[in-house]
């Protein structure tokens, strides 16, 4: 680990946070924009290998391409955090075969690069960390150095926040496969209501759950609500 990154990253996250008190997950992915010029950033929180958590965004764009990942269960956060390396993609337009659900929401975002790297505390996945171009540039080596020591900064404070990321992580890493399929509570309540409602089995009520989320370009936590709400997704 470079300690000048690391220090660095330290003094700009500061910088960044005022006189607010504590650092915030948000804080951290925004100070690690600033410094490696993406235009915005997010982090997603992975427990047990399975739930996803939005952790952090630095607006709406980046809850609404973070969203993205867990409404079509695929991306850069999941890429990185299941093969436990930075993901990247220099040009969002020339990866229709990578990632094709979610590469078209991101692009309605203004997203054009993407760096995803993953958090981790000692050997355990935790999550991932997104920055975003909106212009097809890649990120340099240098500037990847740096934000791998936001990344760990961000891995500590995750940890700090939700001691219960290490405890319910699993000993032995998943297989490679699509990613972290798990929702939060909200989800499995409403496609509940719409299996009961529509006499469907639940991996047809989620389904159905997501695809109107992706239908409508709507987030999969909004879409959640309105039928906990309206007891109907329309």
């Amino acid at each position: 680990m470079n300690n000048d990154h690391h220090v660095a990253a330290w003094q700009r996250i500061a910088a960044a946070n005022g006189h607010t008190g504590g650092f915030s997950l948000t804080t951290v992915c925004r100070a690690c924009a600033d410094d490696v010029d993406a235009d915005f950033a997010g982090a997603t929180l992975v427990l047990a290998g399975e739930l996803r958590l939005l952790a952090a965004a630095t607006d709406e764009r980046a809850r609404l391409v973070e969203d993205a990942q867990l409404v079509t269960g695929e991306g850069p956060c999941t890429d990185a955090y299941t093969h436990r390396a930075p993901a990247e993609a220099a040009d969002l337009h020339h990866t229709a075969a990578r990632w094709p659900a979610y590469t078209p929401i991101a692009r309605e975002q203004g997203a054009r690069s993407v760096l995803a790297l993953p958090l981790t505390v000692a050997t355990l996945p935790i999550g991932a960390m997104d920055l975003y171009r909106r212009q097809p540039v890649p990120f340099t080596p240098a500037q990847k150095d740096r934000a791998a020591a936001y990344a760990r900064i961000l891995a500590l404070l995750a940890l700090d926040e939700h001691p219960h990321l290490v405890v319910h992580q699993p000993q032995a890493p998943h297989p490679a496969r699509r990613g972290p399929q798990g929702y939060p509570p909200t989800v499995h309540i409403a496609a509940g209501i719409l299996a009961e409602k529509h006499q469907l089995t639940p991996d047809d009520a989620l389904a159905r759950l997501r695809a109107h989320a992706f239908r409508h370009s709507q987030t999969l936590l909004h879409t959640a609500q309105h039928v906990l709400d309206h007891h109907r997704l329309d």
